[in-house]
């Protein structure tokens, strides 16, 4: 019933099963319709939130694909105002992240015409459409929980069922690199944005930023470091037991198509920074001139001083386990902090000798 309400309120016209027909040069949508279609969109959502990943009949998977044609054009439709436009827009990608993935098929399924975006004969208009809300939600910088999160998981499940969205996306947030002088995280671009919320406050965010860009990466741990630094990716690989880069992750069937380097990556690849991700300056080397004896005895003064941190509850050492996840390191540290409890009670002995 809401469904039809939704079309009706739209004037949808069909074309072929499942294709909406999206007249551009319409007039744009009034506000008394827009604001219809808005509440239409949000009791939608509250009934269709629990089924996104149940297994649907035949009937219930064509009600959903019926749905989901119409989401593609509302997502599409030109409103009065950007401001109406974009609310619009964002109801529409609350309703699709909450439908069965295997319905969302439909989204592609629609005949190029010319100007479409595509991907490997696929019409793309729609995930343009996506992307370009994702990033204006991104430059807002306001409620990213609420505003942002539903469109990174939508594009995220969207890339790892269809791969042409995925191939898409990644041309246009995953370019091949050239420029290796900046850090990942620094700059205006679409990954240099994502890069950033992946060291986020909030967990969700980071988290969903991070998938993405995981998944564009087809869940390959060293193509994943390559384009984010480890230091940023560490937090995804550590949840996934991929810090030891030897883990296995529960992939999806990925095609093969490689990663192509540019000129400018190969010939600076041999002097980028792993964990930052980009080349640094040649830093002086801090014990040249020392002897083997003084280097020891440094990295013993360092050993002691993360004894007594630890001890003290300020740190806690952390190590990576073979099954690739975080772990701490009591049991080869405690050899350690008994040689330096030894060591400060063999200097405690010597400082009583001495006054005495």
């Amino acid at each position: 019933m809401l469904t039809a309400a939704l079309e009706q309120c739209l004037d949808v016209i069909w074309g072929e099963t499942h294709e909406v027909l999206t007249d551009l040069t319409a007039p744009p949508l009034c506000k008394e319709l827009s604001q219809r279609a808005l509440e239409i969109l949000k009791t939608l959502f509250n009934i269709t939130y629990s089924v996104h990943r149940q297994d649907l009949d035949e009937e219930a998977a064509a009600l959903y694909r019926r749905l989901a044609a119409v989401l593609r054009h509302c997502l599409l439709v030109p409103c009065e105002g950007e401001d109406r436009k974009e609310e619009l827009q964002g109801h529409t990608v609350n309703v699709l992240s909450a439908l069965p993935l295997q319905c969302l098929d439909v989204l592609l399924s629609v005949r190029l015409s010319e100007g479409s975006e595509e991907s490997g004969g696929v019409n793309m208009d729609c995930v343009h459409t996506l992307l370009l809300f994702m990033e204006k939600r991104l430059d807002r910088g306001h409620k990213l929980k609420e505003k942002l999160t539903p469109v990174l998981n939508l594009l995220t499940e969207s890339s790892k069922a269809h791969r042409e969205t995925r191939h898409y996306l990644r041309q246009q947030i995953l370019p091949p690199l050239r420029d290796v002088e900046l850090r990942p995280e620094q700059g205006n671009t679409l990954r240099s944005r994502l890069v950033r919320l992946m060291t986020h406050v909030d967990t969700d965010i980071k988290h969903c930023a991070a998938e993405l860009l995981f998944v564009l990466c087809k869940e390959n741990v060293s193509r994943f470091v390559k384009y984010t630094g480890y230091g940023n990716a560490a937090g995804l690989l550590a949840a996934r037991g991929l810090l030891n880069g030897r883990g296995s992750s529960p992939q999806p069937q990925y095609s093969s198509d490689s990663d192509s380097d540019t000129e400018e990556y190969r010939q600076a690849r041999d002097r980028i920074n792993p964990v930052t991700g980009r080349v640094e300056e040649e830093q002086p080397d801090p014990m040249e001139g020392m002897t083997e004896e003084e280097k020891e005895a440094e990295a013993l003064r360092l050993i002691n001083m993360f004894n007594r941190l630890s001890r003290g509850k300020i740190i806690q050492p952390m190590g990576v386990t073979t099954d690739g996840k975080l772990a701490p390191l009591c049991g080869q540290t405690r050899h350690s902090a008994v040689q330096e409890e030894e060591e400060e009670d063999e200097e405690d002995d010597d400082c009583s000798e001495t006054e005495q």
